[in-house]
């Protein structure tokens, strides 16, 4: 069987799947919607998003292993993996200090999940990217400097 008509097939037969509990009331569009109040993601520095997240008390972890790079030559696609070795890890969000609007990214994770993210991110410029992960009710962080380049021409 060609390998495209395979494809398509599953892709029309996952679609119609969803679209069946949708109508049967099954699965509602809002349960993907992300439970952090829009407050946090509208915060202008990184306390009040922390806050606004409910992310008090943060302790450093050296459990939380951010890989980004170390010089991001374009700002606008900077990838970043965060990955948790803290048992129970229920959320991982994402920070850039110096943004206008920190709170980049908010993750929750459901039923013991791996403890990892990989997502790509806007930097405006360079700061340090924080990674605040949520386990057994605590927080903990993690940070790292990506330095974002202008053109290539240094930062």
């Amino acid at each position: 069987m060609n390998a495209l008509r395979r494809n398509v097939l599953k892709g029309a037969a996952g679609a119609g799947t969803v679209a069946v509990a949708v109508a049967a009331g099954l699965l509602r569009p809002t349960q993907a919607l992300a439970d952090v109040p829009r407050s946090a993601f509208e915060a202008k520095n990184v306390g009040d998003a922390l806050k606004n997240m409910g992310a008090s008390g943060l302790v450093d972890s050296k459990d939380i292993t951010i890989k980004a790079p170390d010089i991001a030559e374009n700002g606008a696609v900077v990838p970043v993996e965060v990955t948790s070795g803290i048992a129970g890890t229920t959320a991982i969000a994402i920070l850039a200090e110096k943004n206008p609007t920190p709170l980049l990214a908010d993750f929750g994770l459901m039923g013991g999940a791996a403890g990892y993210i990989s997502t790509r991110i806007k930097m405006s410029q360079t700061s340090l990217v924080r990674a605040v992960v949520t386990a057994g009710g605590k927080s903990y962080t993690a940070a790292k400097e990506v330095k974002v380049t202008i053109g290539g021409c240094g930062g």
